[in-house]
């Protein structure tokens, strides 16, 4: 589901204006970032789980083209952990 499916089928079950969940679902995302990117703190998305800022430690990988070695640095990541009750209705 692309972005303007997502807006046609929020707007849609909840009857409301596209223009209107579209504001909301960009401010979430602004909302998100600002969370995540300021002090590391979850994120919670009722029904769907949580958003947490994950710090992946520096690495070794290697060129696929060359097989030369390369330092991947550290950086931070975002993890999703799915809610209990989603998990249950994608597997059921």
């Amino acid at each position: 589901m692309n972005q303007a499916e997502t807006i046609r089928t929020v707007a849609e079950v909840a009857e409301v204006p596209k223009a209107q969940v579209k504001h909301i679902l960009e401010t979430l995302g602004e909302v998100i970032k600002a969370n995540l990117t300021s002090n590391g703190d979850e994120v919670a998305l009722p029904g769907a789980g949580k958003l947490k800022a994950s710090l992946r430690a520096g690495r070794t990988g290697r060129n696929p083209q060359t097989g030369q070695e390369v330092q991947i640095p550290a950086a931070l990541t975002v993890k999703f952990s799915a809610t209990k009750a989603l998990k249950d209705a994608i597997n059921a």
